[in-house]
């Protein structure tokens, strides 16, 4: 029970809180959105999908990043440099996510079989790009973005508006609070060559462009609500996710990081459950489900 827990703090894995719910979004969008049935079983399967993606995204991190993570204060008793959890053995947790991953997308359909090497190309790739890239925040959004509609591909194998809104959202939602995330670091990532928007452009602007991605959050959201046609609950809920994401940039400033921990992890993840129940809560009183 030891290790098992080792490897789940490997991956963080109360963080799939973040993802999870918009993953269960693109679930429930594609049951009201085609009229499908609801299976419980498949919905089960994205889940376990979900699951063993952000299982192997995050184990290939922490096996990438583990001298920097050694090299890095803040990183130094993570699992790998602490030696609680070897190198070899977070790379065969990692391959054998990506295993099951692929296996469980046979177990749903042809279309997310065939599209799960893109996926992991995607999420893996992340952990590469701060080398080369300033934007690897945006390249993260785009892993967890592929959460809503993936799910959506899972029941209806087909691509469509609503569900890529709401990926769009992900995508810039998560853009936005990793550059808040990055600030603690850019001292370090300075001088280590690492890149992030902290790094290219400052603190201070770098504040700036992550709170015009959560505008464009704001708008996506009530774009995606009047094309969906969604009741009020969804509104509701929606007031709340935005009034989240103005909280936190409301506590986060460029010379006081103290409340990062807050504005991440506490604030994101209430943001995320809340709206997802709200919109299941609207799409099954209006019948939908």
């Amino acid at each position: 029970m030891g290790a098992f827990n080792n490897y789940l703090s490997l991956v963080k894995f109360s963080h799939t809180v973040f993802a999870l719910p918009f993953a269960i979004i693109g679930f429930l969008l594609g049951i009201s959105l085609t009229d499908a049935n609801m299976d419980w079983k498949l919905l089960g399967l994205v889940i376990l999908c979900m699951v063993f993606a952000r299982s192997a995204a995050m184990g290939f991190n922490r096996y990438i990043d583990r001298a920097i993570d050694s090299a890095n204060p803040r990183t130094t008793n993570r699992e790998i440099p602490a030696g609680i959890v070897s190198p070899k053995s977070a790379l065969a947790f990692v391959i054998a996510n990506c295993i099951l991953f692929i296996g469980t997308t046979y177990l749903i359909n042809m279309a997310c079989f065939y599209l799960s090497p893109v996926a992991l190309l995607v999420i893996l790739g992340y952990s590469l790009s701060k080398r080369y890239t300033f934007l690897c925040h945006i390249i993260l959004g785009i892993g967890l973005s592929l959460s809503p509609i993936g799910a959506y591909i899972a029941v209806s194998e087909k691509f469509a508006l609503i569900p890529i809104l709401f990926s769009l959202i992900v995508l810039f939602w998560v853009s936005g609070f990793d550059i808040i995330y990055a600030l603690q670091d850019k001292g370090f990532d300075e001088d280590q060559k690492l890149k992030s928007i902290p790094v290219k452009i400052g603190s201070k602007a770098a504040l700036i462009v992550s709170t015009l991605l959560h505008v464009l959050v704001a708008v996506l959201i009530i774009t995606a609500g009047y094309f969906a046609g969604f009741g009020l609950y969804y509104w509701i809920g929606s007031a709340i996710f935005i009034g989240l994401l103005t909280y936190q940039h409301l506590i986060i400033k460029p010379d006081d990081l103290s409340k990062i921990t807050m504005a991440f992890f506490t604030t994101n993840g209430i943001a995320s459950v809340v709206f997802a129940s709200f919109l299941a809560l609207d799409l099954y009183l209006n019948g939908n489900l």
